[in-house]
């Protein structure tokens, strides 16, 4: 099982020095990946009556493809994801030209992690359509794919037109590998159709073990393998000490799980030099 450590963008500071300190220890421990969220802005809860998102304008996001960069040049080996972008509010084009050039920087370490999230205020200020995200997310994989496997594009979709047109430097990895984040029955359907694997984003249990089964079932429907894609799990460091987090990674194993992120962001752990402590307890206990 691959290990990562989730980049904790919720406690981290506008600070270059605490951002390198803390991606090169998570590579100095030995993660196989570092994790980054995406949010682009965070809505005012006293401005916003009614407003019960996870998080506001209060929490920060660093933007996820800059800081995708900046760990690309002070890394060497560790791989580097999203997770989770969320993909249709942002321009087919631009992403597709934004990940090939990181997948440049990385030396092809990248992964996309792909959502369709679950704010529309964000969609309402970045000019896209909150109502159409799923639909639209299935057609941006079809197109980011080709834009990093062919020289030149012709594409007439519902959303995106592109006519004979190309992204120049391409990307190391023809395609990027796409993964799918959500548990959603659509959410699943697409995996198996354009991903190579899957995000929960939840807790091992009966809801995840059916939907986990499904996607093996739409797998197998598209003429895949089930054992051949990947299953990525959560494990939050407020679950416990370190005999919960040994039988939580032991229950993702036991469900297929090939993956498995340690999340601390936002979960009370504190500044980066706490962090580090957390991310060491953990590869200690994963030993």
């Amino acid at each position: 099982m691959q290990l990562g450590a989730f980049f904790p963008t919720r406690d981290m500071p506008a600070d270059r020095g605490a951002i390198r300190d803390w991606a090169q220890a998570a590579e100095d421990l030995g993660f196989d990946y570092i994790e980054v969220s995406d949010h682009v802005l965070g809505v005012d809860r006293a401005a916003s009556p009614g407003f019960e998102g996870p998080y506001d304008i209060d929490d920060p996001f660093h933007e996820v493809f800059v800081t995708l960069g900046f760990l690309a040049a002070v890394t060497e080996r560790v791989g580097l994801a999203t997770g989770v972008l969320i993909l249709p509010q942002r321009q087919t084009a631009l992403v597709a030209k934004q990940a090939a050039q990181i997948d440049i920087l990385c030396g092809g370490r990248l992964r996309l992690g792909v959502g369709v999230g679950w704010n529309p205020v964000e969609y309402e200020a970045l000019d896209q359509n909150w109502k159409t995200r799923g639909r639209r997310q299935a057609e941006q994989i079809e197109l980011m794919n080709r834009f990093w496997t062919e020289r030149t594009v012709d594409f007439k979709g519902e959303f995106d037109q592109v006519h004979h047109a190309g992204v120049n430097p391409p990307s190391i990895q023809r395609p990027i590998p796409v993964w799918f984040g959500g548990g959603a029955d659509a959410v699943l359907r697409r995996a198996a159709r354009y991903g190579q694997g899957w995000i929960p984003l939840g807790n091992p249990g009966s809801k995840t073990q059916a939907q986990l089964t499904a996607l093996q079932g739409y797998l197998r429907d598209e003429g895949r393998d089930p054992s051949a894609f990947g299953v990525e799990a959560w494990l939050r460091s407020n679950l416990g000490g370190a005999d919960d987090w040994r039988a939580a990674a032991d229950t993702w194993t036991g469900l297929g799980a090939s993956h498995l992120t340690f999340y601390t962001s936002g979960l009370g752990v504190g500044p980066v030099d706490k962090q580090i402590e957390a991310m060491r307890a953990f590869k200690a206990v994963m030993a």
